[in-house]
């Protein structure tokens, strides 16, 4: 605990031109993700939060030694409910953008993955701003990709869901033509599955930092730099010492963390 102490000591606020020591000794931490986003975070069939983000989220506390609790929040009130201390810190694949930054602070990233379109195999739609016109285009709101989208590709028409797994079932229905989402909640929570058989992967993956952001981070209000640090302290730690890695092979086959 004592190098987490140090962390949060180290936070102050400059008061008048006196330094003023604001951190607190964090023992319980409150955690929220969405528990709809598979492979990264989902509820399983006994109605447990699993997934990448959770295990992590564990071995982050494991590592700062406090006690963590980790909550179900729905994506759209995910940064209002941060800010109103319904918990404090969101693990939920939380891209690191500049318009959320100017609400929140990010501890360094913990994944970063590119994002990519999905169509039914032999629909020969092009991703482009031209192949899209007058094409539905399923995507969760409120993300990157939902930004992404409407910016780029202005004469389709975008149908916005409150999860993911409801855009991917529209378009398994033929209720939109295309779904745009990161690309390994596409290719691991939904093209692996029974329901994604006959879809795939279509156009290039897109990384565009201005939409996309510098990948995946850990969101904590910025009146509590000391318990970023203390997450940025913990991240680097489990890191090092083998235990990111050993998580990220349950879910995947490749280097999520990115370069």
């Amino acid at each position: 605990m004592k190098k987490f102490m140090g962390a949060a000591l180290a936070a102050l606020m400059i008061v008048g031109g006196s330094a003023v020591a604001t951190a607190k000794e964090w023992t319980k931490v409150r955690i929220a993700t969405e528990g709809a986003y598979a492979p990264f975070n989902y509820v399983t069939p006994d109605g447990e939060l699993a997934g990448f983000d959770v295990d992590i989220a564990k071995a982050l506390c494991a590592e700062m030694k406090v006690e963590c609790t980790i909550v179900k929040q729905d994506w759209d009130g995910m940064i209002p409910a941060l800010l109103a201390r319904k918990f404090d810190a969101i693990v939920a694949s939380m891209s690191i953008t500049p318009a959320r930054k100017e609400r929140v602070d990010f501890t360094d990233k913990y994944y970063q993955t590119p994002a990519r379109a999905v169509i039914k195999e032999g629909a020969g739609i092009e991703i482009s701003p031209a192949g899209l016109a007058g094409k539905k285009i399923g995507v969760q709101r409120e993300t990157i990709h939902d930004k992404f989208v409407t910016a780029t590709f202005t004469d389709a028409e975008i149908v916005r869901y409150g999860t993911q797994d409801e855009a991917n079932l529209d378009l398994t229905s033929g209720r939109v033509d295309v779904i745009f989402a990161d690309s390994v909640a596409l290719s691991e929570g939904f093209l692996k599955s029974d329901s994604g058989k006959g879809y795939a992967f279509a156009g290039p993956e897109f990384t565009d930092p201005a939409f996309f952001g510098d990948g995946a981070g850990i969101a904590i209000r910025k009146d509590t730099p000391e318990l970023t640090a203390m997450f940025n302290t913990a991240l680097e730690a489990i890191r090092a010492n083998g235990t990111y890695d050993t998580i990220a092979k349950k879910y995947f086959d490749f280097n999520v963390y990115g370069s």
